[in-house]
């Protein structure tokens, strides 16, 4: 049987490929696995049969024969180990591939997500105009590594790599409040990793799933 992914029903992201299940459809699109989905509600995400898969109540759970896995990083690891294509065979060069994995999620996405998180819920608070340049800055100031260390490079270290597919996943994050754009480098990275066939694949499948609940909403 093919692995199990766990999606939003109606995804709070209105089909632009944010909502963490993404990741893992596009690690799968890249290695040739199919997959079945599994849509749950946010009701659906608080009960106790979800909570047994992700005892935090989210998406995506991932279930694979006796194996079950929640986190999105780890499910991308795991597709990654598991299947050629994401990962170099290279024991020095798989490792430094599993570095921008973490780095990506673990340093990127942390002042990413809190910079997002801010204008979607702090924009009424009378703090948040005096916050925001600082939360700015904090994003700019990693983009700026980043961008330093990618240079004129086409992917992080060597070939297409599950580092490089959780970077662009934190960094498409950015697209509406317009921090690449002082970076081209970057900004053509996002773009290159989003011309990719697997990625259009998973994001045309997410996207499927967002119109679908929209339709049978308008009814």
């Amino acid at each position: 049987m093919p692995p199990i992914l766990t999606a939003f029903r109606q995804s709070p992201d209105r089909g632009r490929g944010l909502a963490r299940d993404m990741q893992v459809r596009w690690a799968l699109e890249e290695v040739g696995q199919p997959y079945d989905t599994r849509l749950v509600t946010f009701d659906e995400m608080k009960a106790p049969a979800h909570l047994a898969l992700h005892p935090f109540g989210q998406i995506p759970t991932y279930e694979d024969g006796d194996l079950a896995l929640f986190e999105s990083g780890a499910i991308v690891l795991r597709i990654a180990e598991r299947h050629a294509g994401l990962l170099p065979a290279d024991p020095d060069a798989r490792s430094r591939a599993i570095m921008w994995l973490f780095a990506a999620q673990a340093t990127l996405q942390p002042p990413i997500i809190e910079l997002e998180m801010a204008s979607l819920v702090e924009r009424d608070a009378p703090w948040f105009e005096a916050r925001q340049p600082m939360l700015e800055q904090r994003v700019r100031d990693r983009l700026g590594q980043l961008s330093a260390r990618l240079g004129e490079a086409e992917w992080l270290d060597g070939d297409f790599s599950a580092g490089d597919l959780l970077m662009v996943t934190v960094l498409r994050r950015l697209g509406s409040a317009r921090l690449l754009d002082a970076y081209p480098n970057l900004a053509a990275y996002v773009a290159r990793a989003e011309a990719r066939p697997a990625f259009t694949r998973a994001f045309a499948d997410q996207r499927a799933v967002f119109e679908a609940a929209t339709k049978s909403l308008s009814l």
